[in-house]
């Protein structure tokens, strides 16, 4: 079975920085694009950041742009999100999810996802 397993997520004051970590097993890692998704109390997931197989390609939304910054590293089958800057509307659970496809825009029912880390930014 794929497992993919968020962490790092955490309550942090608005300006401060978090890291988080993706883990994904039970799959040919370097097949696969990966991607932080985050949703809201409410709102419907949004796409933050994503990273071609390689990583030579990526993918911010306009709203993390030039805070936030993706990579992965295949040998350890892992990816990382790494937020500066943090805002109050950061505040979201943060999913990981690994698809074959590229770009994540394209991304449908076959992605692996997992279950969630917790970002809580205070104002």
């Amino acid at each position: 079975e794929v497992q993919v397993v968020e962490s790092g997520g955490d309550l942090v004051q608005a300006g401060g920085s978090l890291r988080l970590s993706c883990t994904a097993s039970g799959l040919t890692f370097d097949d696969y694009a990966m991607g932080w998704f985050r949703q809201a109390p409410g709102k419907e997931r949004e796409r933050v950041s994503c990273i071609s197989w390689s990583g030579s390609s990526t993918y911010y939304a306009d709203s993390v742009k030039g805070r936030f910054t993706i990579s992965r590293d295949n040998a350890k089958n892992t990816l990382y999100l790494q937020m500066n800057s943090l805002k109050p509307d950061d505040t979201a659970m943060y999913y990981c999810g690994a698809d074959v496809v590229w770009p994540c825009s394209a991304w449908g029912d076959f992605a692996h996802w997992g279950q969630g880390t917790q970002v809580t930014v205070s104002s």
